[in-house]
């Protein structure tokens, strides 16, 4: 009956995670990446904003609320200046680019093992019942 292994969907997996990672998308988050880390702006705002969320979580542990929020209100205004510059940017839409091409093969994926399942069970794409259940409702109606 079964005619695929686990090792055979995990290898065309592989082959799939190669396609992707040569996209157009994976590409230009390459680029913008590469950006990110040769912009010294970005890196001292970047570095600025760990040291504070260092120490944010001493704040928390000491039960210094006061001073945590200062902290966390100078995080949010560095993070905001970061996401203003051009390179954060094309940055921040790249990985939501590259987020949705892998949501988007994750659901074709899942719906067609969804649609594969219902049609070799005999059941209906439309109300999505398999078989099974198309011929249980069928058999408690007589």
């Amino acid at each position: 009956m079964a005619k695929y292994t686990k090792d055979d969907i995990v290898n065309r997996a592989k082959e799939l995670a190669k396609m992707i990672a040569e996209t157009e998308e994976v590409d230009f988050f390459k680029r913008a990446e590469a950006q990110i880390h040769g912009n010294e702006t970005v890196s001292k705002l970047i570095s600025e904003i760990k040291g504070l969320q260092k120490q944010a979580v001493n704040l928390h542990h000491y039960g210094k609320p006061e001073a945590l929020k200062r902290t966390e209100d100078k995080i949010a205004k560095i993070e905001a200046e970061l996401d203003a510059i051009p390179v954060v940017q094309e940055f921040k839409q790249s990985q939501g680019d590259v987020n949705d091409l892998l949501q988007l093969v994750a659901s074709t994926i899942s719906n067609k093992v969804t649609d594969e399942i219902l049609t070799s069970t005999g059941g209906d794409l439309l109300s999505g019942e398999t078989g099974a259940e198309i011929q249980n409702k069928e058999c408690s109606h007589h």
